[in-house]
């Protein structure tokens, strides 16, 4: 304000048509910089109490129509009520060049008030939009959050309907299987307890859950259901959405006939950055009822972390899923 206040008295001193003294000078550029201070000042006061009674995001149009004659009138009075005190107490403003002096300094002090009513008013528009773009960023990432959460939940209740139901039938006819699927049951829930809240996890602590979750499923399939497993050792810290192996397992043993007559192979192998699930194409006749949960849950989850694409293939004896592994931040 106080460097404003300097540059509109070196303006005034440019184009006023009087000489002054060295004291008159002084005062001149004194009463410019109070001037200014008071107008600028003044202003914001104004400009507060305009965002109590008519704010921007409600009343825009209201706001620059009260808001714009206000401050004008209220410069207006500053400036020239304070020239005639500056006329009167401190330095007499010659007659001859009085007139033109306070058409210029109201003028000038009309520029200065448009320049901080545009400041204002822009800083304004700008600190609603940015925070408009904020709370929009923030309902897309807690949106975003309670999908995810969605998928993941829809999740646990179908594995656990699948592995209730097969425990169910094996308690009657082995009762120590039941024991260990029990055992190994407990270890997948486990797993599920404490990832429940990740959005990722590394490949070596799916592995480590896949390893309870096929025991299980060898446990009743017995030997009509193989599972090769081909994993480099320094590619298990790369990352994936926790249960998208087993829900791929899942998906082939619920489109595919596993039985004596046809037993199931499933091959789980990485190539380079690629988690890739194959098994061989069987289709049962009679289709299993679906939760829909299976591949669109991957992809689904996957368009959350990353632009890469969950590949899937099929041909006229295999069937294939490429899904990416993320590399942790």
């Amino acid at each position: 304000m106080i460097i404003v206040g300097i540059v509109v008295g070196l303006f005034l001193e440019l184009i006023k048509p009087i000489t002054v003294t060295n004291k008159q000078l002084f005062f001149h550029f004194l009463t410019s910089v109070v001037i200014t201070i008071l107008v600028w000042e003044g202003n914001l006061r104004i400009d507060f109490l305009m965002n109590k009674r008519f704010p921007w995001i409600q009343k825009p149009l209201r706001r620059i129509l009260i808001h714009a004659p206000v401050s004008i009138v209220f410069s207006t009075l500053t400036i020239y009520g304070s020239m005639l005190l500056f006329d009167r107490y401190m330095c007499e403003i010659p007659k001859a060049g009085k007139d033109t002096l306070m058409i210029v300094s109201v003028s000038v002090g009309m520029l200065i008030t448009f320049i901080i009513l545009s400041m204002e008013i822009g800083t304004q528009f700008f600190g609603n939009w940015k925070r408009s773009l904020l709370e929009v960023e923030k309902y897309k990432a807690e949106s975003l959050q309670a999908q995810l959460q969605n998928l993941k939940d829809q999740v646990n209740p179908h594995f656990l309907f699948n592995n209730l139901s097969v425990l169910s039938s094996l308690v009657y006819k082995d009762q120590d299987k039941s024991v260990d699927f029990i055992n190994q049951l407990s270890k997948v829930y486990r797993y599920l307890l404490d990832n429940r809240n990740n959005e990722l996890v590394t490949l070596e602590n799916e592995l480590t859950f896949i390893k309870s979750y096929t025991y299980l499923l060898q446990i009743r399939f017995d030997t009509n259901i193989a599972f090769d497993f081909q994993v480099p050792e320094d590619k298990l810290q790369l990352m994936l959405p926790p249960m998208a192996l087993q829900m791929l397992i899942e998906n082939a043993i619920k489109h595919n006939e596993v039985s004596s007559a046809f037993p199931l192979k499933i091959a789980i192998m990485v190539d380079q950055d690629i988690l890739q699930v194959s098994n061989d194409l069987q289709l049962r006749k009679v289709e299993e009822e679906s939760s829909r949960t299976g591949l669109q849950n991957i992809k689904k989850r996957y368009s959350y972390f990353t632009s890469r694409q969950v590949e899937v293939m099929q041909t006229e004896k295999q069937f294939v899923v490429r899904i990416p592994l993320l590399v942790s931040k």
